[in-house]
């Protein structure tokens, strides 16, 4: 991850934090590795956290296949006191916010699905720049070095 993107990741976390009144705002990678978070963590195991939601995901996957679904992109759960929104971003990261009665189901979605949207448009300017950069990159083949002169010698 390149250091500007990551940066307006934090700034779009920081944002919906804010405006959903959020305890937790997470992003995990699918393989349950903790990307980035933004709130109170003290009293929370979030690689175990980060590991169970990318779990999740996984488990919804199945259930979605056995369903005839391609995938289920939301998930929601609610708890005694506290609640987990989760939704899969640009189908590269899992997006997580935990929250309380004082904010609402509604804000967090409404506020999640324009993040979401701000989150894509960074992994899409991230891979366009990986695609870049890997354009420049000397090609690795064992054959990438051999010219048709090479070849001419060869067989004389």
């Amino acid at each position: 991850m390149y250091e500007d993107e990551f940066r307006r990741i934090d700034e779009e976390l920081r944002r919906l934090h804010l405006l959903t009144n959020a305890e937790l705002v997470f992003l995990v990678d699918k393989n349950g590795q903790l990307i980035a978070s933004v709130g109170d963590t003290h009293n929370i195991d979030t690689t175990a956290l980060a590991s169970l939601t990318a779990g999740n995901i996984a488990a919804t996957a199945g259930i979605a296949k056995v369903l005839g679904q391609r995938e289920f992109s939301i998930l929601f759960h609610e708890g005694d006191r506290d609640n987990i929104h989760i939704s899969v971003v640009a189908d590269k990261v899992i997006l997580a916010v935990v929250f309380d009665q004082r904010s609402s189901l509604g804000i967090v979605r409404l506020r999640v699905r324009k993040t979401t949207e701000a989150l894509a448009k960074v992994f899409q300017e991230m891979d366009r720049k990986t695609l870049r950069e890997g354009s420049g990159q000397v090609d690795l083949s064992p054959f990438a070095e051999i010219t048709d002169e090479d070849i001419d010698q060869l067989f004389r």
